[in-house]
């Protein structure tokens, strides 16, 4: 036990069904995980884009995207929402740099931003789809 920082008997206010009955913490292994916990600035960027994927209609229009380029009127027409609304939603996926576009003419042509993205929707439509 020479690698555990200390040991403490849990008292009655502690008692929690889910939580260890005993505190040991092993400061090897506190150290190692901190090493490679991601930079806080990192983590503030990476729970935005989560934030941003847990929204309904923006996930429905990456998932249009992950399928094939669009305008705005066809991502309008296919989460069924108002140009006005996609819009707005893209503006958000814009600055977290999931989503790019360019212009043809007068219209604006959106697609996912690079395939980790395609790899985000991928994977959160693999996993709802498990058996529990």
């Amino acid at each position: 036990m020479s690698d555990r920082s200390y040991i403490r008997e849990r008292d009655a206010t502690d008692a929690q069904s889910d939580a260890c009955d005993v505190v040991v913490v092993d400061e090897s292994a506190v150290a190692h995980v901190r090493s490679g916990l991601a930079a806080d600035w990192r983590a503030k960027r990476t729970t935005d884009i989560f934030s941003a994927l847990s929204d309904p209609t923006r996930f429905r229009i990456l998932n249009a995207l992950a399928i094939r380029e669009l305008c705005v009127c066809d991502i309008a027409a296919v989460v069924d929402v108002s140009q006005s609304a996609v819009s707005h939603q893209l503006r958000v996926l814009r600055n977290l740099d999931l989503v790019d576009y360019r212009r043809e003419g007068r219209r604006a042509v959106y697609r996912l931003a690079d395939e980790h993205v395609r790899t985000l929707i991928s994977q959160g439509l693999e996993h709802a789809d498990e058996e529990r």
